[in-house]
């Protein structure tokens, strides 16, 4: 299993901090989510993912993986 984390406003849409996810690849996660989180369908698409730190795009395979952040972009200075 992948801790997933949520931030600001993906945690918002997402109704949760973080959860534990088994899916093995980056487009069946974000697939996954949405469809059990319907709000995060806007956000997700606007959001940096991190897989073990690292940012990740595309089909990115997640078999190894221990820990996603999903990022929503942040205004600040």
């Amino acid at each position: 299993m992948t801790r997933v984390r949520y931030f600001a406003a993906a945690a918002e849409a997402a109704g949760t901090d973080s959860e534990e996810r088994g899916e093995n690849s980056l487009l069946a996660l974000r697939a996954a989510v949405v469809a059990e989180h319907p709000a995060l369908a806007d956000i997700l698409a606007r959001c940096a993912v991190l897989v073990d730190g690292v940012r990740a795009d595309g089909d990115t395979a997640l078999d190894d993986a221990e820990l996603i952040d999903v990022l929503p972009p942040f205004a600040g200075g």
